[in-house]
């Protein structure tokens, strides 16, 4: 089921860069953000909010590195973690969006290879909120979230 459009901002979360993407509230166009290097979450903070004000943004879409079979990973449990804390403190709803090989179909399609600028981590972002656009889940309040994440956590709307 498709989720309601609206402005989201989507979050490929690494321990370096935070890659971003935001749509628009139409759900029409996703732009590729400039990708936040990591710092204290207090500093990263300032910066979504500037984002959420400007964008007017409604949601976060967040993505989570499970493995083959839909396993977590223990990057996964990392974004999970950030995400839910993000999304929180922002009072913002969420969905997780399962990036396994995100990277990797991001740099074949946007021809980034070896970048190490942050772009490959928002064209990344970029696809993870075009997959969201199209398949859902629908956002949700971040208490409702806390639940680990893997087949079954996407798969019930989360």
């Amino acid at each position: 089921m498709r989720p309601k459009a609206c402005s989201v901002l989507s979050l490929d979360v690494g321990r370096r860069r935070i890659g971003l993407a935001g749509c628009d509230p139409l759900g029409i166009s996703v732009t590729p953000l400039r990708a936040i290097r990591r710092g204290r979450f207090d500093a990263d903070l300032e910066i979504f909010r500037g984002h959420c004000v400007a964008r007017r943004v409604e949601g976060l879409v967040v993505g989570l590195p499970l493995d083959d079979r839909g396993a977590p990973t223990p990057q996964a449990e990392h974004c999970r973690r950030y995400g839910l804390r993000l999304a929180s403190v922002l009072d913002l709803p969420l969905a997780w969006v399962n990036e396994h090989s995100s990277t990797w179909a991001a740099a074949d399609r946007f021809g980034l290879s070896g970048d190490r600028s942050g772009q490959l981590d928002s064209a990344a972002a970029a696809l993870l909120l075009d997959q969201w656009l199209a398949e859902g889940p629908a956002l949700k309040p971040a208490h409702l979230m806390g639940q680990r994440p893997g087949a079954g956590a996407l798969d019930d709307g989360s």
